[in-house]
């Protein structure tokens, strides 16, 4: 391992918003009753006001303020390693780096955003958020910002995740927040599936009409998203606006950046900073957005208008989408079991400046017992589809011996996934 050094001054005083440097913008979300574009007071049932502000900000800097900076502080910079180990495995003429997110306060990306939109929260005087989580990475962080400013939450936990991975519950509820399993039978979303099926695996799509639901109907309480919306993505520009100067740092320059999709906030929080150097034409760099192959919304799903929930509460995004009633199979890599695309991640995918990929379950683990034993750090499931994707690019240079250098983001560790290593049959080869 080979890594950068951690320099506070490192730290981004402002997020990068990319909608600033797009030659045109996305098509606007469209109110759900009415169809027509939607205005900022029609999101103000389900957002706090300063969170919604902040959504239609056009600004390409946006200051981050005082209290998130110094609770970034605890853990950011996040670090910058160039993976020798693996590259010496490969026997690639490639440089490999990534950029380490697993050192937050819950092992993931996720508490970027969770802080800010807490904050914002917080000053609205807003007493409870509810929200939803996939594999529990969202939850977490929220419970863990909640808890920092003072805010209740209240979470939707996808079933197939809550049994699969006990350890984040237990984590969220130990900061605090209430923890229910979904589809649920205390909302009325929850029981058009639960009653037809009380096994039902559950989607993020489900676990967000619930936690909408519960918004709209409970007086003090305000939704927060862990992915998708544009201003979501840009509070995640602080990973690449550190990567970027970490690797400069070093000397290099990515000509190729990777990262998993699920909604889309960690590959465009690594990927965002260096776009525009693309959309200014000063570079050509490749980005590479990984999925799984069961659930392909950038590969083989349709840019359209559609629902981010699954019941039609929510506005519609214009995304790529595998429809509101799609519902993945139970794979291990809980985070990326959405039906749909973040609107900015897909208008980029549309531009051709992100170059979608889909990959199967049994190499991604595979892959991520090979960065374990070279690198010494096991990999959440999630981030092992961009540690795929890196390795298939390392031996590619190495096919045609031309030299590249790859970074990708490692957006959480996978210690809390033992369980879904071990179904995996890695355990007896690990």
């Amino acid at each position: 391992m080979r890594f950068a050094s951690r320099n506070t001054d490192f730290l981004p005083q402002a997020f990068y918003n990319i909608k600033a440097d797009l030659p045109e913008p996305p098509k606007p979300p469209l109110h759900p009753g009415t169809k027509e574009p939607l205005k900022p007071e029609d999101l103000e049932a389900i957002f706090p006001k300063s969170f919604i502000r902040q959504e239609g900000v056009t600004d390409r800097d946006v200051p981050i303020p005082g209290p998130v900076l110094e609770a970034y502080s605890v853990f950011r910079p996040t670090p910058l390693i160039e993976a020798t180990a693996l590259r010496k495995a490969l026997d690639t003429p490639a440089r490999i780096f990534y950029k380490y997110e697993g050192v937050g306060p819950v092992g993931s990306h996720k508490t970027n955003t969770a802080i800010m939109q807490a904050y914002l929260a917080a000053q609205d005087g807003v007493k409870t958020l509810a929200t939803e989580t996939g594999a529990g990475q969202w939850g977490s962080a929220l419970a863990y910002a909640g808890s920092r400013f003072g805010i209740e939450t209240r979470i939707f936990m996808v079933r197939s995740s809550f049994r699969q991975k006990p350890g984040r519950r237990v984590i969220m509820e130990m900061f605090g927040g209430t923890v229910l399993e979904s589809p649920s039978p205390t909302t009325e979303a929850g029981r058009r599936f639960y009653e037809r099926d009380p096994e039902h695996p559950g989607s993020l799509g489900i676990a967000i009409s619930e936690a909408v639901e519960v918004t709209v109907k409970t007086p003090g309480v305000k939704y927060a998203l862990g992915s998708v919306l544009d201003s979501v993505l840009m509070h995640q520009t602080v990973i690449g606006l550190e990567a970027e100067k970490q690797m400069e740092e070093m000397g290099v320059v990515p000509d190729t950046i990777i990262g998993c999709v699920g909604g889309g906030s960690n590959f465009a929080g690594l990927a965002f900073p260096f776009v525009r150097h693309n959309l200014r034409g000063e570079r050509q760099t490749r980005f590479i957005a990984v999925e799984p192959e069961a659930c392909p919304s950038l590969t083989q799903g349709s840019l359209r208008y559609d629902f981010g929930d699954s019941v039609g509460l929510t506005p519609l995004l214009y995304m790529y989408t595998l429809g509101m009633d799609f519902v993945p199979p139970p794979l291990h890599a809980g985070g990326l079991r959405y039906h749909g695309m973040a609107p900015l991640v897909s208008h980029l995918a549309s531009m051709g400046v992100v170059e979608p990929r889909a990959v199967d379950e049994k190499t991604v683990f595979d892959r991520a017992v090979l960065f374990m034993k070279t690198e010494g750090i096991l990999p959440a499931p999630e981030s092992s589809h961009a540690i795929s994707v890196a390795v298939d690019e390392a031996l590619a240079a190495k096919k045609d011996g031309r030299e590249r250098t790859i970074l990708f983001n490692l957006s959480g560790h996978g210690f809390l996934d033992i369980s879904a290593y071990a179904k995996n049959g890695q355990g007896s080869r690990a």
